[in-house]
């Protein structure tokens, strides 16, 4: 695993400060501890950090072919590489390394653009083709690796690997973009393509960016899409079969490894799945990571313990403690931009845990997705059935006066919230679903904007992510249309995102045996029965597994990395949240409705209600300003949002 950072003159050749580079490339030396390297010409500048795992000894880059006229720079795993570099030697090209990034730069010389199309794996590189004047960026298609990237007001275009890189260089304007604002505190992360920057872009996954000398534009183009296109139904013996020999061969080919390598286990469905693959494809035990909690209501670990004891494994388990909010302001120095998700704080410390044995760890991450896991599945399709039965002319109406009539139950399990379910069923599917996954709804974020930010997003709201989505969707069912949703948003702006910084800020390595996309595909064309059926989600993965995992895991209720944020809140984080939500920060901003962050705050800490999602939004956002716009005091706020 590594980090790639650059900077491109499309209108000239223009010579690039080397010290800067050399800044945007330090500032990644966290993905990369073990080497760094440079290529300078007019005009470009590429800068790759290394995190030695695969030909420790030739794999350094940037890497060329052999006139040295095409160069790369790549962050990723191609698990392919073997039998790609067996084809193309045979097509004439000369390898001089083992390495994976060596066929990044003879499958370009060969195929061109769609060389993409040929990798498998998870992957972000830039490769500059001297001879065609052209730099050819790429993401992998499932958005396991990161790649930002803007046009300056020069004309010149940097890239990186995370924002910070990009936040080096003294020409890149800080503006954040209110749009993205409204995303984050809709979703708790910025989605894809935005960033909180305005003019500053994610490269979506499964897309490139083709930039070319004398061209100053560059548009993204997809090369690849999830088909959901059902076709001939298998028998589910057949499909139960087949599953396990993708499964199997999925991690199989993620044990390529010069370094030691092991697996998250949290004791959960998927990542049990991962380990039970593993201890059959190696005559060693496999080594395993979970972490503990003094809370039982949050602690997996005995669950965990099971697994590694089924097969024997070498395993390593971390209580962490139950007050440990240590990593609060850490959080927005990793991520870069407000990113609300609690569970990064423990997946941090199992990162942490798992680079004191090995440098790649195998996660379970991408199960929920594409096996039909999440619980808000099961409870958007029963919804769905009810709307079915009415249409939204009349929905509209009815249950949107009774979703305002009844009272709010934020205590209760779901099922018994009515309200919830009166707004979820006054909406369409897609209004619906957000209304499910979005951290603050749409009557609380209006409530928390003043009335200056509102009139600034123009109508704009954040269910607007997902309608661009589902507009391309291949599917309409209504459990395929939402895990698409979930591949498109969730998936990659909150779970890649979370693993990856987590993992980079340890210099770790983490595989997604889940995530290899032509097992993606292959569950998106399976039948929507296979999934969920009788309201138990992951059915097909979970009679695939029976014979491998008892049943006390497998249809165990899913727990998650919860950290007691309700508590913390109401104890040691009291006085710290009050003075984050109600001091200088968010106040200078201009955009926050203070009386209602007051009435959040009261409310929470007297116990009233539960508010603690939408305060930790806002307790993120306020340390994404101090510790990456640099806000500190009266005044500061103002400057680093306008």
């Amino acid at each position: 695993m590594c980090g790639i950072a650059g900077i491109f003159d499309s209108g000239g050749r223009r010579d690039i400060d080397r010290s800067l580079i050399e800044r945007m490339n330090a500032s990644l030396s966290h993905r990369g501890p073990d080497a760094d390297g440079l290529h300078l010409e007019p005009g470009l500048a590429l800068a790759h950090r290394r995190l030695s795992i695969i030909d420790l000894s030739t794999g350094q880059q940037p890497l060329y072919n052999e006139d040295g006229s095409v160069v790369v720079v790549f962050n990723g795993e191609i698990y392919n590489f073997q039998e790609l570099a067996k084809e193309l030697a045979a097509l004439g090209h000369t390898f001089r390394t083992h390495s994976d990034t060596e066929v990044i730069v003879h499958g370009w010389e060969q195929w061109g653009a769609s060389c993409v199309t040929r990798f498998r794996g998870m992957f972000a590189f830039a490769l500059w083709d001297r001879n065609r004047e052209t730099l050819f960026l790429a993401r992998d298609r499932l958005g396991v690796k990161p790649l930002y990237y803007a046009q300056l007001p020069d004309g010149q275009w940097i890239f990186g690997s995370e924002l910070k890189a990009l936040l080096v260089h003294p020409a890149l304007p800080r503006a954040i973009d209110p749009l993205a604002v409204e995303d984050y505190f809709g979703y708790g992360y910025v989605p894809e393509p935005r960033t909180i920057f305005r003019g500053v872009f994610k490269l979506s996954p499964g897309y490139t960016l083709t930039l070319k000398r004398g061209d100053p534009a560059g548009t993204p183009v997809e090369y690849w899409d999830v088909p959901f296109k059902v076709g001939v139904r298998p028998s589910e013996k057949e499909a139960q079969e087949e599953l396990i020999g993708r499964l199997r061969e999925s991690v199989k080919l993620r044990l390529i490894s010069d370094v030691p390598l092991g697996a998250f286990l949290s004791g959960g469905v998927d990542s049990s799945a991962v380990v039970a693959m593993m201890s059959g494809l190696s005559a060693e035990p496999a080594v395993t990571c979970s972490i503990s909690f003094g809370d039982p209501a949050y602690n997996e670990s005995a669950y965990a313990r099971t697994v590694a004891e089924r097969y024997r494994t070498r395993h390593h388990v971390e209580q962490v403690d139950p007050e440990d909010f240590s990593l609060v302001d850490r959080l927005a120095s990793i991520y870069d931009e407000p990113y609300a998700d609690s569970s990064a704080m423990p997946t941090y410390r199992v990162c942490g845990l798992a680079r004191k044995i090995v440098t790649v760890a195998l996660s379970g991450d991408g199960g929920d997705e594409s096996f039909g896991g999440y619980r808000r599945y099961r409870l958007h399709v029963n919804e769905e059935r009810v709307r079915s039965l009415l249409p939204l002319q009349l929905r509209r109406p009815v249950f949107g006066l009774l979703g305002w009539l009844y009272p709010k139950a934020d205590w209760a399990p779901r099922v018994f919230r009515a309200q919830s379910t009166f707004q979820a069923l006054a909406r369409n599917s897609v209004e619906a679903y957000f209304h499910s996954v979005c951290f603050l709804r749409d009557r609380m974020r209006r409530d928390v904007f003043s009335e200056r930010f509102r009139s600034e997003l123009q109508g704009y709201t954040a269910v607007e992510v997902l309608k661009r989505h589902a507009a391309r969707a291949p599917s309409d069912h209504p459990l395929s249309l939402i895990q698409y949703l979930d591949l498109k948003t969730y998936l990659v702006g909150d779970i890649n995102t979370k693993v990856d910084r987590a993992s980079m800020a340890h210099s770790l390595e983490v595989r997604e045996p889940l995530m290899d996309h032509p097992l993606v595909e292959w569950l998106s064309n399976l039948p929507p029965s296979f999934k969920l059926r009788h309201g138990e989600g992951k059915i097909l993965l979970k009679k695939a597994l029976a014979p491998y995992l008892p049943p006390e895991i497998l249809y165990r209720p899913k727990m998650g990395f919860a950290v007691p944020l309700a508590k913390w809140f109401r104890g040691p984080l009291r006085e710290p949240l009050k003075r984050a939500v109600l001091g200088p920060v968010l106040a200078e901003t201009g955009w926050f409705n203070a009386s209602y962050l007051r009435r959040l705050l009261e409310e929470h800490q007297s116990g009233v209600r539960d508010h603690s999602t939408p305060l930790w939004t806002l307790l993120m956002f306020e340390s994404f300003l101090r510790n990456v716009m640099g806000a500190r005091a009266t005044g500061d706020a103002r400057a680093a949002v306008h």
